[in-house]
């Protein structure tokens, strides 16, 4: 049996991973191994590897990694502390590929660690661009440590390819996390609401912000104007995603705390929704807004609008219904009255259709495994 080890390290990545990670371990050919670490470790973050766990999988190794620091020394030395534990930590389970995520800095030192190991790594969603943060750099260092690529667009494929990757191993397979808009049941808004003990019953916003880590975006005073935005929609109200663990992100965590503790009836402030009720709630959602990857990659296959702040997400492949503003009230104000007057009925969704993970699983099962890759040129 080959043996795929998944690295997650946020739990926006493991909703993403969800089915495919079912798929490999309900496949007689294939034996699923689970890597654990970052914010799913931290209580700061709300414990998520539990969510893992409840969702019935096997955790095979955990490493702690992520210091209670919002700088980018901290960072830094997070990565370092990461490298150390898996190490070790994929040396025990002796997987013959890795499989890894996206652009954080958790997922970079997983890349190292199964680069220096000799360890196939197949990666999901490089060649795409996000200028206003390192996990842009990130992303494309982690093409570079790959054997296999797993793209979400025919331009993002050509991007790959550009860096020098195999086009022989650079497959297009769409955006992974539409997988789960069709294979799984949606909440009602009433389920909902019970879910998060939080009565739902007007029209919402969904709300996540991350700190901005090269462009001149200062996280708190960035957050501020988004706050004072939503006071102009008081008729709505408010379900606020806690940021991710980038240098930055924790001086967002109190303000949105404070912004939820004095609006009770109003806002919800959650550390993390889960796939299932995040999607849930973008369905039944008036809008989406902050700068999330989520926001431009699988809420427009649900109609919704998507008013995507500043400049994290600068060159990424949009829909129509993702709509661009600046970090400050004016514009977030603005955009968000275009938003929730336009009508979205039918939005082309240029990540793909949903079946990302049958077109994988193919591949990981029969592609040829080597150490050794050469550098393609165009």
């Amino acid at each position: 049996m080959r043996k795929i080890a998944v690295f997650t390290g946020t739990r926006a990545e493991y909703g993403l991973l969800y089915w495919l990670m079912k798929d490999i371990r309900n496949d007689p050919e294939l034996e699923l191994q689970l890597l654990v670490s970052g914010m799913h470790l931290s209580p700061e973050f709300g414990m998520t590897y539990r969510q893992i766990e409840a969702d019935g999988f096997r955790i095979n190794e955990k490493v702690e990694m992520l210091l209670s620091s919002d700088s980018a020394v901290g960072t830094a030395k997070s990565i370092g502390l990461g490298v150390i534990g898996f190490a070790d930590a994929l040396s025990r389970m002796d997987p013959d590929v890795v499989v890894i995520l996206g652009d954080r800095f958790e997922a970079l030192a997983a890349a190292q660690a199964s680069m220096i190991l000799r360890i196939p790594i197949a990666h999901i969603h490089g060649g795409e661009i996000t200028e206003g943060a390192y996990d842009d750099a990130i992303r494309h260092a982690i093409t570079k440590f790959s054997l296999l690529h797993f793209t979400s667009t025919v331009e993002h494929s050509n991007r790959v390819i550009q860096l020098g990757e195999d086009p022989s191993r650079v497959s297009n397979v769409g955006a992974i996390g539409l997988d789960y808009l069709h294979r799984t049941e949606m909440m009602s808004v009433e389920e909902l609401s019970a879910s998060l003990n939080f009565k739902i019953d007007r029209p919402y916003f969904l709300v996540t912000y991350h700190p901005v880590t090269l462009a001149s975006e200062p996280a708190k005073s960035s957050f501020e104007q988004l706050l004072r935005a939503l006071d102009c929609f008081s008729s709505y109200q408010v379900i606020l995603t806690y940021p991710n663990a980038d240098d930055g992100g924790r001086v967002i965590i109190p303000l949105l705390e404070a912004y939820a503790r004095e609006r009770p009836k109003r806002v919800l402030a959650i550390p993390s929704l889960g796939q299932q009720r995040y999607l849930s709630a973008v369905k039944h959602a008036s809008a989406v807004v902050g700068n999330s990857s989520s926001g431009i990659i699988e809420v427009p296959s649900f109609c919704v609008p998507t008013v995507n702040i500043g400049a994290r997400q600068r060159g990424r492949l949009a829909a129509s219904s993702v709509l661009h503003c600046d970090a400050d009230v004016i514009a977030i104000t603005e955009t968000l009255k275009i938003a929730l007057g336009a009508c979205f009925r039918q939005v082309v969704n240029p990540y793909g259709q949903g079946n990302t993970c049958e077109a994988m699983l193919k591949i990981l099962k029969s592609v040829e495994l080597t150490k050794i890759k050469c550098f393609y040129d165009l």
